[in-house]
């Protein structure tokens, strides 16, 4: 199935997202046979991401018919992309079609109004929405005559019926010879294309043939007689193609239109009344060439106008397809892009850091090619994957990935040293390296490589932890390697490619899907879990200084708070809990994109919202050098763009409310590719750099130049280069780099203690630390550490309850149901927390540990926590509390009911309604219409009518 992309080769979502869909039909209304069926009327519309467009270039037109009429809408897809045609209240929905060309059709009786959508995820909102219309009497189009201004007692050549530019002033090549009489379409236009020009002749400034021809076209001026005017326009929805109108003596634009991005000439109606009796004149503008300064990105044809017949009216006429400034989406120009190919050295040059910042080449081809993920380690070594697999998966022991070790020797900022640690590896995806070996993602396999770090040598082949991790699309593996807090490997996986993971030979039933979230996979004890799911296709992952992950995502909104046993809002697909009903979505208020025609559209327009939808990498700056205002704050490269996005998570409610702040550099360079950023223990951050003239996935291996890659440094003038080897510090040194102010140290040491194993001097030490260091984020790393290392009882955990830091105490709930299981004096005191604790980032992590615990033990929890109605608006907690209590719908429908009739949680009523229709026994039935009864007799209101209205339907399916 063909799929096209605008995304960087190895991470970004699908631009064209094939979705597979069944005739979706209510119980009420039947789709009638189609294409065969006789009809009493007959629409057809061309479908694509921009809206439903009639013959005459209406969007969305409102569809009209008599009552008792038999109609067919049939659709024609105008791109490669999925569509169909669905009613939302007689739920009659066509096939679903994917080529372009390719049609689908409803037919149906008109009984009522109603509207007509795109059922595929995310069309609708999109903008493929408009209205049908079940009307009385006749249905007419007619519209009233116009008057051609007159100028000296003669008609002005406004519709251009001379065949030339009389009383037209023309500059530029772009209206040279712009006046057209051929067939429609016309010669300088593509073949398929519908003009639909009155008269003999129209205007283009270069049709879909000429379009980077430029100029002005100008009227004579002349005078008002009417309060309106029309004329016909069509073309380019951009900036500098559009018509003005212009009052003669100030040269003041009193009203100015584009087109919409399609060629059928379509009436835009001018309100004159204010300047009646005074001189005006038109002017056509075509300034832009539609040359894309991308390499990679076709130029846009559309950089074009077309224009027909200007007349005055007495009144406001009214045109079935006219076009109205409001439901156009105009395109900025084009990113200026400085640069394009460039050496290492010239590429670090030409990069704009801030004031007191530095990029420096640390590595580039050929000792580098194709960087797909590094780690650096506790000697500040960088290993690095260089991909020559991707995008092919090789057949298996064919691979040709190879991991390097580099090391800066001397502090110059340059990778002298580098040697191979293996070779023969097959689309790996991510690396990260400790606990006794290198650990890969590799996809279909989690591979372990077992090591010994003083030569740099595996001990061992390659062992395969996990398998099952699909390859259906080969950059949406899995990715992101990452030591988490809590001594587990997390990672993260795209939504267009679908696992099924567990251990070599294990069957479907010890398996877990993925298709698009966090994972982990414990080092110790081999147990893998979906840490939260949803998302696009996220290629970044870090955490806080209290713990918290955060993702980068791509196409759908970019920034996601990874709360464990979440449900993020997915870019396509459903989540496999069918009764989510609503998920997360993001906790970011700003997009990297502009305009309303979604994403893609963004794409290389977008440099002053951040450059684009695309991202890769995260970095959570948790190092020392920096200053201060940098810390906590989230970075993540902007492909399209070539830049370094600056967000910044402010504590909201339970969690966060992200921010952006001015794009922390650019590269200004259209073939860069920066993949993930980290920083080392000067404070530094390497960054790797996929160096590529293509940033479009792609199946086909011969799209992308595999002789190129780079590594880059940025320092600060603070930053002071070091060597250490912290595998050489003792168990006390581990401890008291807990303490340190870059995180680089805190996170190396956490890994070697946890790899060096419980210490009964290591575990007092810590414990000190948690007990008297004031510090919340000290408190924390002392805790993390005591907890890989096995320091921590049940009771220690229980009785950090009572901490005065609502961190601690939320951190000491999720480890309390890290293994699935609390005690019943624990549950008790979680239940206690539920009902008293004042921190809403405790209640979070309450809702979140019920997720893991037997639907049983969670009822005191869950009952106390949907009584908190100070979270009843917050972002993330109504939802969690919800998938915390789905579950207890089906042991005890009658309890579960009271609850959520209790409930302060907005949604939590309706939810556990649809979960309790779903279950459809007698005996839900039963609860459902005792609850109709009951609220039939409550004091009407908007609220007890929308639940009635609900239980209705609800017990209708």
């Amino acid at each position: 199935m063909l799929r096209f992309r605008l995304l960087t080769p190895i991470l970004f979502a699908a631009l064209f997202v094939p979705v597979t869909q069944t005739m979706a039909q209510s119980s009420k209304a039947k789709p009638v046979a189609q294409d065969t069926a006789k009809v009493d009327r007959d629409y057809a519309l061309e479908a694509t991401m921009l809206g439903f467009f009639a013959k005459d270039g209406t969007r969305n037109p409102t569809l009209k018919a008599r009552k008792g009429e038999r109609v067919r809408i049939t659709i024609t897809n105008g791109e490669v992309m999925t569509h169909d045609i669905a009613l939302e209240k007689l739920g009659v929905k066509s096939k679903t079609i994917l080529e372009k060309g390719s049609k689908a059709s409803i037919t149906f009786k008109a009984d009522q109004n109603d509207t007509y959508f795109c059922s595929v995820p995310g069309h609708r909102a999109a903008g493929m929405v408009g209205s049908f219309e079940v009307v009385e009497g006749a249905i007419a189009t007619a519209t009233i005559a116009g008057q051609v201004p007159m100028k000296d007692g003669q008609p002005l050549n406004l519709n251009f019926e001379t065949g030339t530019l009389k009383d037209w002033t023309a500059t530029g090549d772009a209206f040279s010879n712009p006046v057209f009489n051929q067939d429609d379409p016309s010669p300088v236009h593509e073949k398929e294309m519908h003009i639909g020009f009155d008269g003999t002749y129209f205007l283009s400034s270069g049709g879909t043939t000429n379009y980077k021809q430029t100029g002005t076209l100008t009227s004579v001026p002349f005078k008002v007689t009417q309060p309106f005017a029309a004329f016909k326009v069509s073309g380019g929805a951009l900036q500098d193609t559009r018509v003005e109108i212009v009052q003669a003596s100030t040269n003041k634009i009193i009203y100015h239109i584009t087109g919409q991005g399609r060629a059928t000439l379509q009436p835009a109606v001018v309100e004159l009344q204010p300047y009646l009796n005074q001189d005006i004149f038109i002017r056509i503008i075509d300034n832009e060439t539609g040359i894309s300064q991308i390499p990679y990105i076709p130029n846009d044809k559309w950089a074009h106008i077309n224009f027909d017949d200007f007349q005055f009216y007495a009144t406001r006429p009214n045109f079935p397809n006219e076009l109205k400034q409001k439901d156009i989406i105009i395109l900025p120009p084009l990113d200026p892009v400085l640069n394009a190919g460039l050496s290492g050295i010239e590429a670090a040059r030409a990069m704009t850091a801030p004031n007191g910042f530095k990029v420096s080449l640390a590595a580039s081809e050929p000792d580098i090619v194709k960087p797909i993920c590094f780690t650096i380690d506790w000697r500040g070594r960088l290993w690095v994957v260089e991909s020559h697999t991707y995008p092919v998966p090789a057949p298996e022991g064919q691979g040709r990935d190879r991991i390097f070790i580099f090391e800066d020797t001397n502090g110059d900022g340059t990778l002298d040293r580098k040697k191979v640690f293996a070779e023969g590896l097959n689309l790996v995806s991510g690396i990260e390296v400790g606990l006794g070996g290198v650990w890969l993602g590799a996809a279909p396999y989690l591979l372990f490589i077992p090591a010994d770090f003083k030569t740099d040598k595996p001990t061992g082949p390659a062992q395969k932890l996990l398998d099952g991790w699909g390859t259906q699309d080969t950059h949406e593996t899995l990715n992101s390697l990452r030591w988490g807090p809590d001594g587990w490997l997390y990672g993260t996986h795209g939504v267009f490619t679908h696992s099924n993971v567990g251990k070599p030979g294990a069957p479907d039933s010890e398996r877990t899907k993925i298709n698009a979230g966090v994972w982990r996979f414990h080092p110790t004890t081999r147990q893998f879990e979906v840490f939260a799911e949803g998302t696009s296709n996220p290629w970044g992952l870090d955490f806080n200084d209290y713990g918290h992950a955060f993702i980068t995502a791509c196409v759908i909104p970019h920034m996601y708070h990874m709360i464990q046993g979440g449900r993020y809002q997915r870019q396509a697909g459903k989540h496999f809990n069918p009764y989510t009903y609503d998920d997360i979505k993001t906790h970011a208020d700003h997009v990297h994109w502009v305009g309303e025609r979604g994403p893609h559209a963004g794409n290389f327009r977008s440099a002053s919202a951040g450059g684009g939808h695309a991202h890769s990498g995260a970095m959570i700056y948790l190092g020392h050098s920096w200053p201060q205002e940098y810390r906590n704050e989230i970075f993540m490269n902007n492909i399209n763009g070539a830049r370094l996005n600056h967000d910044h998570p402010e504590r909201s409610g339970t969690g966060y409310k992200v921010t952006h702040k001015p794009d922390f550099m650019v590269m200004n360079d259209s073939w860069s590719q920066w993949l993930n950023m980290k920083y080392d223990a000067s404070g530094s951050v390497f960054v790797i750099d996929w160096y590529d003239k293509n940033q479009c996935h792609s199946s086909n291996p011969d799209v992308h130049d595999k002789t190129m890659g780079r590594i880059f440094k940025i320092t600060h003038e603070n930053d002071k280069w070091v060597q250490v080897d912290l595998a050489k510090a003792s168990d006390r040194e581990l401890v008291n780099y807990q303490l340190h102010p870059n995180e680089w140290y805190v996170r190396q040491a956490r890994l070697l203690l946890q790899e060096r194993g419980p210490n009964k001097k290591v575990h007092k030490a810590l414990k000190e630390i948690l007990a008297k260091n004031p510090d919340p984020t000290r408190k924390l790393r002392a805790l993390w550490a005591l907890h890989v290392t096995n320091g921590l009882t049940e009771k220690e955990l229980a009785d950090l309850l009572d901490n005065e830091s609502e961190y601690v105490r939320s951190w000491a709930i999720q480890l309390l149901a890290e293994d699935k299981t609390v005690s019943p004096e624990t549950l008790k005191k979680l239940a206690t927390l539920a009902q008293n604790d004042n921190s809403a980032l405790v209640r979070l992590y309450l809702a979140s540990a019920m997720t893991r615990l037997e639907p049983g033990q969670r009822w005191e929890v869950l009952e106390a926590l949907t009584q908190k109605a100070d979270d009843k608006d917050d972002h993330n907690q109504p939802l969690m509390v919800w998938y915390a209590s789905e579950p207890l719908v089906a042991i005890d429908m009658k309890r579960a009911l009271e609850m959520a009739q209790k409930s302060k949680m907005p949604k939590q009523l309706p939810y556990t309604i649809q979960r309790l229709g779903a279950i459809g026994t007698e005996d839900s039935k039963k609860l459902l219409k005792e609850l109709n009864e009951r609220v039939g007799k409550l004091e009407h209101s908007h609220e007890n009518h929308e639940l009635q209205t609900l239980i209705a339907k609800t017990l209708d399916e």
